[in-house]
């Protein structure tokens, strides 16, 4: 009987009730995602014997990674700082086993993040694919990478945030409500936003960040308007708890529209009115093989910039080093895509986009990817002589790490520390050598 009266008087608003505390440090070592360049991060390659169980994930197609042709990458890493890696059937061009790296290591995370720290990559956004956000067991397994990123930012001074990945939510009657319970399981565990001084999840404006990327697209099997993405930013932005986020929403880049690349579904924009950011992807929707392409990019981002600024929308581009998917496209869908479809040309397609980016008033990046050896869009270090045999794609004489520099040098060139270039820069060694 008493316990009714309390609760009677509580709901009559005649007791206090004390409101609910959120789960996230006030602030951190990055408080905004404004003059930051920062990658995607797959960390999605297993091998056999790493603990995953897994296999040769995504190094090969149904378990199999072995010439000629169970062969999933377009790039080959240069494994030379590698402290653990995992023979394979390849061989090198000296007689040698080829081997590999897998991400669930420790130590493989922590030499990637290793690396954004000597080029002066500010970070990274660590991918949460939908498919292991169903259970609690998978995604617990699932969070191994996660975890390890977030002890390397830490110990590497990083900025890192969580993407979230729709790929692999189907038309089944699925919505977002899996993402929710991880969000909270990464907030509760994972401790990710309650770090206090040694706070590097990155935030933006104050508030911490939060990705969702694949709204929009075409070839997704969910329909938008069924999945319950508003939910999900209302509990991001809005939940006393583990809300008080900002929402970054990846779309496809002729947003705008609503035509080309892009679903014509004006109910995106609604979405897109809730968010606080906008990501729109640009891999494959431009080529240094055809003219003006540069001026092309320009336009659209100077044009996103305004639509995006009437709407009270940041707005981060895209852009990628190159683009090549010829053993994926041949090994998944049937085809044979050519190899280096949308070729790096030493990195002058990449400082292309860099620089018209931050020409046209960009005052963020999203670098399509770190790590991403299937498309190649990888910056990180990889093979310039790749196994024999196989299709794969040479560095075009350039070092391994020239990726890492450029992208390290475009964040100073968005922070105003360099002047603007529109050709890509030579670094000391190379200028003093004549190259």
């Amino acid at each position: 009987m008493k316990c009714g009266f309390f609760l009677l008087v509580s709901l009559l608003g005649l007791l206090p009730v004390a409101p609910a505390q959120s789960k996230h440090s006030p602030g951190s070592r990055y408080p905004t995602y404004e003059g930051r360049v920062m990658c995607g991060y797959q960390g999605w390659f297993r091998a056999p014997g790493d603990g995953s169980g897994e296999g040769w994930g995504h190094y090969g197609a149904r378990g199999k990674f072995g010439p000629p042709a169970d062969l999933h990458v377009d790039c080959w890493p240069e494994i030379s700082e590698y402290a653990q890696t995992y023979p394979t059937a390849f061989t090198n061009q000296d007689g040698t086993v080829a081997r590999v790296f897998s991400s669930v290591d420790e130590s493989t995370v922590d030499l990637h993040f290793k690396w954004m720290a000597e080029y002066g990559i500010d970070g990274a956004f660590v991918q949460r694919f939908f498919g292991v956000t169903r259970r609690e067991a998978s995604r617990r397994q699932s969070r191994v990478v996660l975890e390890h990123a977030f002890k390397a930012s830490q110990k590497h001074g990083r900025a890192l945030a969580v993407m979230y990945d729709l790929s692999g939510l189907n038309a089944t009657g699925e919505d977002c409500a899996s993402l929710i319970q991880d969000w909270k399981e990464l907030v509760d565990q994972l401790r990710l936003t309650s770090q206090g001084a040694n706070q590097t999840y990155l935030y933006h404006k104050g508030k911490p960040l939060v990705a969702i990327w694949g709204l929009g697209f075409p070839d997704r099997p969910y329909n938008l308007r069924n999945i319950g993405v508003e939910r999900l930013i209302d509990f991001l932005k809005h939940d006393p708890q583990y809300g008080g986020c900002a929402v970054m929403l990846g779309v496809p880049t002729y947003f705008r529209d609503l035509g080309v690349d892009c679903l014509p579904d004006p109910y995106l924009h609604e979405v897109m009115a809730k968010a606080d950011l906008v990501m729109p992807w640009m891999v494959q929707r431009f080529t240094p093989l055809l003219h003006n392409e540069k001026e092309r990019y320009a336009t659209q981002v100077k044009q996103d910039l305004a639509w995006c600024a009437e709407r009270r929308l940041d707005y981060a581009p895209c852009v990628c080093p190159g683009f090549s998917w010829y053993n994926l496209g041949r090994l998944e869908f049937g085809g044979l895509p050519p190899l280096n479809q949308i070729p790096r040309q030493q990195g002058k397609f990449y400082w292309s986009q860099l620089s018209a980016a931050i020409e046209s008033g960009a005052r963020m990046i999203y670098v399509a990817m770190f790590d991403e050896m299937d498309e190649g869009t990888a910056i990180f270090k990889c093979a310039g002589r790749p196994p024999v045999g196989p299709r794969l794609l040479d560095g075009e004489g350039m070092p391994s790490d020239h990726y890492l520099w450029l992208t390290g040098q475009a964040g100073k060139m968005l922070r105003g520390e360099l002047p603007l270039a529109q050709t890509p820069p030579k670094r000391p060694e190379t200028a003093a050598a004549g190259k």
